[in-house]
């Protein structure tokens, strides 16, 4: 599933075509995806101008003149694909199964955005703005990563006194939001923490944070940045807007590289399995 990167680098590609640009005409070809998309869902995005594209974790949010907010999410295979009018060399032609494009934004600018996915775990749903915060797919989603907000001490506050480890803290949304499989274990690499380290162990008695929560913060949003930078990491469906390749995948230190020396010391790579998903790190320099 397309982390924080790869959907921030999708809503980043995707706002050249879609702000400040008034919605023509949406086709909905397939109704069926994650949830069934409902059916006064074209009748409520004609002729509104989509104002902003924000994210809140791995969600999309579209500002509507309405006042409603188009809240979506990629799922496991999801893409978006801009027309060739977009301007410049950017266009590279993909997902063209026209049975996986289930819906088409025909934009007044003359672009057409299609929402392309083949195993339909994706979805869409129109939330009023005043009802957002109490949205379901929302209210619980935890700080986001490279926000101003997120600190040390915040993460220190979520993990006291969890007996989970610190790898499984990480996957949970309560506690950070938008984080995933690769930038979790890319992260822990950083600070050099182990991925088996209880979560409790980032905060002392009080719930203050100590130098490993200092080190991890620092080195989550160091991360998400690199690979923001990067496109994302394309390992199997992500592609930008643009229909080019993320390249992170080629900066992983330990993601997927079992059995490889480690970057920065003599210790070699090692996978493990957590809460049913794998795990890489090192565990020469990872303690």
């Amino acid at each position: 599933m397309p982390e924080l990167p790869e959907v921030e680098t999708v809503r980043r590609g995707l706002a050249p075509a879609m702000e400040g640009a008034r919605i023509a005409k949406v086709e909905v070809r397939h109704r069926g995806l994650r949830w069934p998309i409902a059916k006064d869902f074209e009748k409520r995005l004609h002729g509104q101008t989509i104002d902003g594209l924000g994210r809140r974790a791995k969600y999309i949010l579209a500002d509507l003149s309405s006042g409603d907010v188009l809240v979506m999410h990629l799922g496991m295979s999801g893409s978006f694909r801009i027309d060739k009018d977009m301007p410049g060399d950017f266009h590279h032609e993909r997902s063209k199964d026209a049975a996986h494009d289930h819906v088409v934004f025909h934009m007044d600018n003359g672009r057409t955005v299609t929402f392309n996915d083949p195993r339909r775990f994706g979805s869409m749903k129109i939330v009023a703005r005043a009802r957002l915060d109490e949205e379901p797919l929302l209210k619980s989603i935890g700080p986001e990563p490279l926000g101003n907000q997120f600190d040390a001490a915040m993460l220190a506050a979520a993990c006291a006194g969890k007996k989970t480890s610190l790898k499984a803290a990480l996957l949970d949304q309560r506690v950070v939001a938008g984080l995933g499989n690769i930038y979790v274990c890319e992260a822990l690499y950083r600070a050099r923490l182990s991925p088996k380290r209880l979560a409790s162990t980032i905060a002392d008695r009080k719930g203050q944070p100590n130098d490993r929560a200092r080190a991890l913060v620092a080195a989550i949003k160091a991360v998400l940045n690199d690979a923001i930078k990067a496109g994302g990491s394309s390992l199997r469906d992500h592609r930008q807007a643009d229909g080019s390749l993320g390249y992170f995948q080629h900066n992983f230190s330990v993601y997927d590289r079992e059995g490889q020396k480690c970057p920065d010391c003599k210790g070699t790579v090692k996978r493990i399995v957590q809460n049913g998903r794998s795990t890489f790190y090192c565990p020469a320099c990872q303690k």
